[in-house]
């Protein structure tokens, strides 16, 4: 199995309130470098932070390499519009960072991105591959492409109170800057994406869709997120068969939303639940009180982990903190930043 993880950055996420990515702006362009750095070495080598709320909530990407080191799997990163270097290796399409959705146009080249990333995606060696993302005001840029497309709009959030009617209010000044009511990109998903839209959604979608068109099976690893993202494929005419695998706390969180928005857009569904209410660890407390919930790949990493298997990727990602200097009373002195936004079952939860 391979776990392909597009990285990026949108200006979005410097709006206030937007996003729990990041304590200062200047350390928040920084958490996707790291989060992919987490993935691939364990810990941050690269960047200068690493990515753990105040409260002692990890970046997924420690749940998500915690599942790497139990059960294995390959792993290819693409710079999908990093602002700050990672010393991970990714793959380079050439895609800058984006601007935010409140100016006339968020991704400037968002055709020319999903085509180089179809190019990429159809020549991947694979059976089945999961595509992640990390891009922190994510679910703000989702809520955007779901608008412009017509569909029914709602997002997840990586705070415990999820800020939807800001992130309204966001999107209707990006598509009143763009010109642009509500529907009106529904035959034009790569508009969508200029208009409202970051740069890691047409890495994403183009990686998928080229997938899918080499007779590749595709997994979207995330959230609501990832609900834009089969989206936009839909109204783009993708057809083939799509899934979605995430976790049982954007499921608790969006409800039966989540379940419809599925079945509208033909996609099955995987729920897994890790389990960590069963811990008396800080950082699985603060999932379980509603942070972060999604990211870096982390319900479709969960995803491929057994049931037998589970209680070692809660031990493993218990060791994992500890490395990243969070004990099981919360941070240690290590530098804070946070991240977050994100099979086929039928859509049933899984978890032991």
């Amino acid at each position: 199995m391979r776990v392909i993880l597009p990285a990026g950055t949108t200006e979005t996420a410097l709006i206030d309130g937007i996003s729990a990515a990041g304590a200062a702006p200047e350390l928040m362009a920084h958490t996707p470098s790291a989060d992919v750095e987490i993935l691939a070495y364990g810990e941050p080598t690269g960047a200068p932070v690493t990515p753990v709320s105040p409260t002692g909530c990890p970046t997924p990407a420690a749940v998500t390499r915690a599942v790497r080191e139990v059960v294995g799997f390959d792993l290819a990163v693409v710079d999908a519009g990093l602002a700050r270097p990672t010393a991970a290796p990714t793959v380079d399409l050439g895609v800058d960072p984006g601007a935010t959705v409140r100016d006339a146009v968020a991704v400037e080249d968002s055709e020319a991105i999903f085509d180089r990333a179809h190019d990429f995606g159809s020549s991947l060696p694979d059976d089945e591959v999961l595509i992640g993302e990390t891009v922190p005001g994510g679910t703000t840029t989702a809520l955007g492409v779901l608008t412009a497309l017509g569909e029914p709009a709602t997002v997840s959030s990586s705070l415990p109170e999820n800020p939807l009617e800001r992130k309204r209010r966001t999107v209707d000044q990006g598509l009143d800057a763009s010109d642009l009511e509500p529907g009106a990109c529904a035959t034009e998903p790569m508009a969508a994406i200029r208009a409202v839209g970051d740069p890691v959604q047409p890495t994403v979608a183009g990686i998928a869709a080229g997938a899918l068109e080499a007779g590749i099976d595709v997994t979207l690893a995330g959230g609501t997120q990832m609900v834009a993202v089969a989206a936009v494929l839909r109204h783009a005419g993708v057809e083939d068969r799509l899934s979605i695998a995430t976790t049982s706390f954007v499921a608790d969180e969006q409800g039966e939303r989540l379940e419809r928005a599925c079945e509208r857009l033909e996609c099955d569904l995987v729920v897994t639940d890790p389990g960590f209410d069963r811990r008396g660890h800080v950082a699985m407390e603060r999932y379980c009180a509603g942070e972060a919930k999604e990211g870096v790949a982390m319900g479709g990493a969960l995803s491929l982990v057994s049931d037998d298997e589970l209680q070692a990727v809660r031990e493993r990602f218990e060791t994992i903190c500890d490395r990243l200097g969070i004990g099981s009373d919360g941070p240690g002195e290590t530098a804070t930043d946070g991240n977050g936004e994100a099979s086929s079952d039928g859509g049933k939860r899984r978890g032991s």
